[in-house]
């Protein structure tokens, strides 16, 4: 994986969408379904409809980078089918890229002090 640099947001899609796109495809795709620029130097990612494959696009400042997995056996993690995007932190994307649940990397509540009795 790549390294991002701080401050870049993950945008995932959450609508499938034809994934026989490239470079230019990706980026229409960006201003169309996520409403964003994806020369803004954010990552941006698209899923298949099988829910088995990925791709990205990310423009590093000098150029676009065109990212893509497919798992040979089980599926993702995707959100509900609903149109526009979800912001991920870099740990879920981390979580997501490994075909992990990336919805329960949520930090959990720090353990109650014990009391003395």
């Amino acid at each position: 994986m790549i390294d991002l640099a701080p401050g870049t947001k993950v945008f995932l899609a959450c609508r499938p969408v034809d994934l026989r796109s490239g470079f230019n495809g990706l980026a229409a795709k960006t201003q169309q379904v996520i409403g964003a620029d994806p020369f803004s130097g954010h990552l941006f990612i698209f899923r298949g409809k099988r829910g088995d494959y990925f791709k990205a696009i990310y423009w590093d400042g000098s150029g676009l980078w065109l990212l893509a997995k497919r798992l040979e056996k089980g599926r993702f993690v995707w959100p509900p089918i609903v149109d526009g995007a979800l912001t991920l932190t870099p740990a879920q994307l981390a979580v997501l890229v490994e075909a992990m649940d990336w919805r329960r990397t949520v930090a959990p509540e720090p353990p109650r002090r014990p009391m003395l009795v």
